[in-house]
């Protein structure tokens, strides 16, 4: 492999064009009209405009891109995370032009961005699924029936969603009734598939997710658990590992079940296994995404590995770079803090113009940024400016430490979601580890009582 395009933007094209630049293998950058000034495409070895801002005139042209790829010689293509990355189509589009998709294969992608026939794939491999439904619900009828068996709340899911799009949680059969046919909308609308599927939704549930790899000659590892159950709008904002408040076992029975899901899809590359905990410990399936995670870093913290130079040694054929999972270590505590332009009270897009950026790398904290001072963050993509990664001995000095990178961050031009979390650093529940998916809503709602109540 000796020379990767990237099909993708922002913080993650520039992440992945410097573990290239490490590893000696040329890069070629794709960009948007929008795009042209951002670190990523002067970073990159070649540079070229694929379209327009809006991505689907450019960052979602698949036969664009390839024909880039062709004509830069370019080996590989890199997807990133979102945009193309779990597009079977594009994955094998690459492939039949003789190119590497540095990813899991086309049929994998597929099978495991359909919800329900990843549901049916688990329960094949004896991995514990959300209860629910294991087809479709073509009608509001047939979904209020099976939701009367399921029983309310449910969660009613796009079948091809994600990335917390395509899901609305419903209390009850009115509500059920009003979200049907606009879940089924929204669903044929972004992913070009009406499938709805209902699952229980699991009260105070606590979001886990293990990072697994695989290669071409059947080895099969996992790099430990991530939290990732500070959310808003069924979004992650927050992640952390290793994940507080869970027991050794609860842990170790969860990479069995993450091994178990890889092993009987025969995955290979870079992926992660989603599941919901219960408040009594009990796990289920939620989902598995066939690429790299905007989290990665926090994995890459505790390992001390490179996941991109992983992903691109099993993309060139060879053997994961460490199979012994007992070589595997994961040392001290790491905390991703996602930086958005977006309304820190809302939580809405909040695009504009970035005029000054204040924070700074040091001992233990590592940036990966998207942007520069004096570039604008568009509407046209997700809206998010960079992340931030604190590693520290312990959980508890990584909240040290994160508590004073964020009294001095501030970034001027736009507003960010910075204050939130100099705010929510204090939230005693957080603070705790005592934590699941509602943290950030009651978070709020206690201190609107606050302000109600003078």
């Amino acid at each position: 492999m000796q020379k990767v395009l990237i099909a993708n933007r922002g913080e993650i094209a520039l992440r992945i064009i410097r573990t290239c630049k490490r590893l000696g293998v040329a890069t070629v950058a794709v960009h948007s009209e929008a795009d042209r000034q951002l670190p990523f495409v002067k970073e990159a070895d070649e540079a070229y405009e694929i379209g327009p801002s809006p991505v689907q005139q450019s960052y979602l042209q698949v036969d664009k891109i390839i024909e880039i790829a062709k004509k830069t010689n370019a080996d590989a293509i890199h997807p990133g995370y979102g945009l193309l990355s779990e597009n079977a189509d594009f994955a094998r589009k690459t492939t039949d032009a003789g190119i590497v998709f540095i990813g899991p294969d086309a049929d994998t992608i597929e099978m495991m961005g359909d919800k329900i026939a990843s549901r049916k794939a688990m329960q094949q491999a004896n991995v514990p699924v959300v209860p629910g439904t294991d087809e479709g619900v073509a009608s509001l009828e047939e979904a209020m029936a099976a939701a009367k068996d399921t029983g309310y709340p449910i969660m009613l899911k796009a079948s091809a969603g994600g990335g917390g799009i395509g899901m609305v949680r419903c209390e009850n059969e009115q509500a059920l009734s009003q979200q049907f046919q606009t879940v089924k909308n929204r669903a044929k609308a972004y992913f070009g598939d009406d499938v709805v599927f209902l699952e229980k939704f699991i009260q105070d549930a606590r979001h886990i997710e293990i990072q697994i790899f695989g290669d071409a000659y059947g080895n099969v590892v996992h790099l430990f658990e991530r939290n990732c159950s500070v959310q808003r709008r069924n979004q992650k904002v927050i992640e952390e590992s290793p994940s507080p408040q869970l027991s050794e076992m609860t842990r170790n029975n969860i990479f069995a079940a993450a091994i178990d899901a890889a092993k009987a899809i025969g995955y290979k590359n870079a992926g992660t296994v989603e599941f919901i905990l219960t408040g009594n410990d009990d796990f289920y399936f939620l989902e598995m995404n066939t690429r790299l995670q905007v989290e990665h870093p926090v994995t890459e913290k505790v390992t001390g590995l490179d996941l991109v130079e992983w992903q691109i040694e099993v993309a060139r054929g060879k053997e994961l770079p460490i199979k012994d999972q007992e070589a595997l270590k994961s040392s001290g505590h790491a905390i991703e803090y996602r930086i958005y332009a977006e309304n820190p009270e809302t939580f809405m897009p909040s695009p504009g113009k970035i005029e000054k950026i204040t924070w700074e790398e040091g001992d233990g904290i590592r940036i990966d940024e998207g942007y520069e001072e004096s570039q604008m963050v568009t509407p046209y993509y997700d809206p998010m400016i960079a992340k931030v990664i604190i590693h520290a001995a312990n959980r508890e000095e990584a909240l040290r430490k994160s508590s004073e990178f964020f009294k001095d961050a501030s970034i001027d031009g736009l507003r960010t979601n910075l204050p939130f979390f100099k705010e929510f650093l204090n939230a005693e529940d957080f603070i705790s580890g005592k934590y699941n998916t509602n943290v950030v809503s009651e978070w709020l709602a206690d201190k609107k009582e606050e302000v109600q109540n003078g």
